[in-house]
């Protein structure tokens, strides 16, 4: 049995989401491969997405970005977070080579956290970096950012370039000459539409949206408008252990039986933050989407220029969406046509160029 080290950062659910994508195409190409996931992602999230043979281990392996809220960073502690990750005191690196060494590991791939590229590189293992940006190019992004954010930029930059070989998701941020461009890649569904209506008590041809903010939590402050929303029905993931409210307003736990790209088909429009793996959810699934953009965030521009261009997207100011004041609107966001072109899922690109590695 081959096994294989993903290095995921837990900024969020959407790195996990991707790597998921790619580790179930491995598996699919390929038998007896297993996964030893390091991650400070909850096992759960992965027990819920992934197939393939796997064991995850609780690691603080990336910071990425200190968020005040879904939408808003705090880079003075961000810097914080990452000199304690990656400072003279931090055992992170050596937690990350101890259980690759152990696991025997036959090659690391990384998404986007880069303690494993540099693991790879003590370890003489093949490095493979998984990204459509790295956290450098995030970082110089910002205006004035703290120095400090800076200084760890370039130390990042150097870890990235350790990387074998480089696999670049569309839409790509920055690309990289030399590395391997794939579709945009997201996990698949499983359950079909009818059945996942039926389960929301969602009646089978009525309009059916689905709030998402990614996996950290935000404060609905417009669930009373929606529930008053006569004729639509809301799905919102954001509940802690149970199903709550009623009627056309359904809340669901993030870690529930209900499976988020299974929403995603089953909704005729996704409402949510601009981010990778909501944007390439939606985008195979042909669902429309209206998106709440990051200004201040680097990567949020490239994303909202693919949303727009090859999905018809629609931007709803966040205002707008704390006040439910842009429900006025929502005929017209769910009449706005979807293409019918075939959607080639880039998972299965990723998942050859890893396993000639191996």
């Amino acid at each position: 049995m081959a096994t294989v080290a993903y290095v995921v950062s837990a900024h969020g659910f959407g790195h996990a989401a991707r790597s998921c994508a790619v580790m179930d195409a491995m598996a699919r190409i390929r038998d007896g491969l297993r996964f030893e996931i390091l991650t400070d992602v909850p096992p759960w999230f992965f027990a819920q997405s992934l197939a393939a043979e796997h064991h995850v281990h609780r690691l603080e392996t990336d910071v990425g970005l200190v968020q005040h809220n879904t939408l808003q960073e705090d880079l003075e502690a961000t810097v914080e977070r990452l000199d304690r990750l990656v400072g003279p005191q931090s055992n992170a690196l050596d937690a990350i080579v101890s259980r690759c060494s152990r696991s025997r590991c036959g090659a690391v791939v990384c998404d986007i956290a880069p303690l494993g590229l540099v693991a790879a590189d003590q370890l003489g293992l093949p490095g493979v970096l998984v990204e459509n940006f790295t956290w450098d190019w995030i970082y110089r992004g910002y205006a004035d950012p703290p120095a400090g954010l800076m200084r760890h930029a370039d130390a990042l930059d150097e870890m990235f370039r350790l990387a074998d070989c480089r696999i670049q998701t569309v839409p790509v941020c920055v690309r990289s000459d030399g590395a391997h461009q794939v579709a945009p890649v997201s996990r698949e569904p499983r359950t079909p539409v009818a059945e996942v209506r039926s389960r929301l008590g969602v009646p089978r041809r009525a309009a059916l949206v689905l709030l998402t903010m990614g996996g950290i939590r935000w404060d609905y402050r417009s669930l009373e408008v929606l529930s008053t929303t006569h004729g639509k029905w809301f799905v919102v993931p954001d509940a802690d252990e149970s199903p709550l409210g009623g009627g056309n307003l359904i809340r669901v736990p993030f870690r529930s039986d209900l499976y988020h790209p299974d929403l995603v088909r089953a909704a005729d429009l996704v409402v949510g933050k601009l981010g990778y793996s909501t944007v390439a959810e939606v985008y195979h699934a042909h669902t429309a989407l209206a998106y709440l953009a990051r200004p201040q965030f680097p990567e949020s521009d490239v994303l909202e220029q693919f949303a727009i261009s090859r999905m018809g997207a629609v931007e709803v100011a966040a205002d707008d969406f704390n006040t439910g004041t842009w429900l006025k609107d929502l005929d017209d966001l769910l009449d706005v046509p979807q293409r019918s072109d075939l959607r080639k899922n880039g998972a299965a690109a990723a998942a050859r160029v890893i396993l000639d590695l191996l």
